[in-house]
């Protein structure tokens, strides 16, 4: 379904780490072959963010070959001194990327703050603008960069290739403010799905559509008092 506020940008970085967030705690790391859900969103909320809003990410176009690259790095061990390990990432990435939001129905306090078409033309000048934070591809050493573009515009690697399946891996974590039904409320949920690539297209599914949900932990809304509704109405001189 297309939705009147989609947004389409270009992501790139000489590298990049999409894993799962528990496979971070320590030790060695390897990344994903794609992107993960909650990576690309990721990128999205540091172009542009707001309570009021939530990103839906809609697919990604792969637009380079995937190719990895081991790095020996010496990562601060938890009790001090330096560790020695081996990181996994992908290197010479490059994504096309087509998102749209919606309403955060989770913020009723914020409804006042719905006004489709300026949330719309702000986030599309911060893609101009390269973002109003800093960008990164799934972990923070991994500098990325954001310009606007025509989704399916220009030649992919994957093009004529049919079909390419990864099997099942980490989609995304769905927060409290987020949660789309009773048993997500109140809660931190994890969600993953198996992820289809074809002619170097993938296609999320939104989190409530995802094979698998688990609960991580009990988690709070974080509640907005007037203060703080008046000075996100008036971000931006609007």
């Amino acid at each position: 379904m297309q939705h009147p506020n989609i947004v389409e940008f270009e992501v790139y970085g000489a590298y990049a780490l999409f894993s799962d967030p528990i496979m971070r705690v320590g030790g060695e790391k390897a990344s994903y072959q794609i992107p993960t859900y909650e990576a690309i969103k990721g990128v999205l909320s540091s172009v542009y963010w707001k309570p009021t809003i939530i990103w839906y990410i809609d697919e990604v176009r792969v637009m380079n070959r995937i190719q990895m690259e081991v790095k020996g790095i010496r990562p601060i061990k938890y009790n001090g001194g330096n560790d020695l390990a081996y990181y996994t990432y992908l290197k010479d990435c490059r994504y096309q990327v087509r998102a749209h939001f919606e309403w955060n129905l989770n913020r009723p306090e914020l409804a006042v703050d719905r006004n489709e078409n300026k949330h719309h033309e702000i986030a599309k000048r911060m893609i101009v603008k390269g973002g109003r934070r800093d960008v990164f591809l799934g972990t923070r050493e991994c500098q990325a960069y954001v310009i606007p573009c025509t989704f399916g515009s220009g030649e992919g690697y994957y093009d004529n290739v049919d079909l390419l399946s990864f099997g099942l891996m980490y989609h995304g974590m769905t927060y409290a403010d987020e949660a789309w039904s009773p048993e997500t409320r109140d809660r931190m949920t994890v969600n993953m799905f198996r992820p289809v690539m074809e002619k170097g297209i993938i296609r999320y599914p939104r989190p409530e559509e995802c094979e698998i949900h688990k609960t991580v932990r009990p988690m709070a809304i974080k509640q907005f008092d007037i203060g703080d509704t008046i000075q996100i109405n008036s971000a931006d001189g609007r």
